[in-house]
């Protein structure tokens, strides 16, 4: 071969080279020019909203931008757990809305009692054969008996957990239109105390009616949309002269009343109302101006609807937040029925539900133990 094409081979060759290390140089500052930060909002939000409350907090000091995405899916409370009644047999189911999954516990110790209400983890049961009122944890299968009541169609709630001091139980039953007879008992005592009370404004007691404690008073929500209060230490009682909360013309369908539901939520009272197919309405107490006030939104607050009992909570999942989560799970258990605000539709789609056709007491929303990796 000449020289002269020995030369020109060199020279292409060199060429070549210096074209893929050019290539490779601007490969390799494309590639340095994207860090972390440059991970579609989609996928951070994934992976940000998989960790611990620890690591999420130390990926939120990354940038600015993990740090918004970070505080948005943080994490900080546990989502209460559905718990199913069966009608027959011990085993009960809980399931977890926040994980998607459901554990199961042989309980004989609830046979023959039918659930009152929940609150910090516990139990309110009674047998209506017996008589027999009691407290019952079921993960950690703590019984604290009550004195024998006798309650037809009425409902109780109690103030906090039965091993604090200041628990109190509370019942309300109308006697006439206009005098309603108020029961209280607290864990130790012998027998329940009942006294009766004179309504300025007709009140009339239901299974149907809500109960809920808020700011040291019981208050109670009847069939028709009154609310009651009662101070459980200054031990007086009034209906309150609050028009009941307005709602469409289309809502006063069947079963109607029964697709109510009644929380609170840092001091404030909350109703839901439903009604079949159309959204549900949430009004809250103007305690001020003592007038009910539709809410739009419930900036990040997940609330927890079931008859006897309801729940809310802040710092959960994103995809949980602003939400309303209903006793009632669809997809072989794979997902809860719950309404976004922030859309405005129930999911899963078409899935709403006709509250009023529901046993009222086939499931409750109850707060899960800190440590339940015995049920795995």
């Amino acid at each position: 071969m000449s020289g002269k094409r020995r030369r020109k081979l060199k020279s292409l060759t060199d060429a070549i080279t210096d074209n893929r290390r050019v290539a490779t140089e601007l490969k390799n500052q494309t590639v340095e020019l994207l860090t972390w930060s440059d991970l579609p909002a989609e996928l951070l939000e994934l992976i940000l909203s998989r960790l611990t409350l620890e690591d999420n907090v130390r990926a939120s000091v990354v940038c600015k931008r993990w740090n918004y995405v970070a505080n948005a899916v943080r994490v900080v409370n546990q989502s209460p757990w559905l718990m199913y009644f069966p009608k027959f047999g011990n085993w009960y189911e809980f399931y977890d809305p926040m994980q998607r999954k459901t554990y199961s516990l042989e309980l004989p110790e609830l046979s023959g009692s039918r659930v009152c209400y929940t609150k910090d983890g516990w139990l309110l049961l009674y047998r209506s054969r017996s008589h027999r009122v009691f407290f019952f944890n079921p993960f950690t299968r703590e019984v604290i008996k009550l004195p024998r009541f006798e309650m037809t169609y009425q409902i109780v709630a109690f103030s906090c957990a039965p091993t604090s001091p200041g628990c109190v139980l509370f019942t309300v039953k109308h006697v006439s239109p206009t005098i309603v007879a108020i029961s209280t008992c607290h864990p130790g005592a012998t027998e329940w105390t009942t006294v009766n009370y004179q309504n300025r404004l007709p009140f009339v007691s239901s299974i149907w009616n809500k109960l809920v404690f808020c700011n040291g008073l019981f208050y109670c929500l009847s069939l028709t949309g009154w609310l009651g209060v009662f101070d459980p230490i200054g031990r007086t009682w009034s209906v309150l002269a609050v028009t009941p909360p307005k709602c469409p013309e289309n809502f006063f369908a069947k079963n109607w009343w029964k697709g109510k539901f009644m929380t609170e939520h840092a001091g404030d009272i909350l109703v839901i109302y439903t009604c079949s197919s159309d959204n549900p309405i949430i009004f809250k107490l103007n305690q001020t101006n003592m007038e009910w006030g539709e809410m739009r939104t419930l900036d990040g607050v997940t609330l927890f609807a079931s008859f006897l009992s309801s729940h809310s909570r802040t710092d959960l999942p994103g995809i949980m937040r602003n939400n309303v989560y209903f006793s009632k799970v669809r997809f072989y258990g794979k997902r809860c029925i719950s309404f976004s605000l922030d859309d405005c539709r129930y999911y899963p789609r078409k899935q709403c539900h006709d509250w009023g056709e529901q046993d009222p007491f086939e499931t409750i929303w109850i707060d899960p133990p800190k440590d339940f990796s015995n049920l795995m």
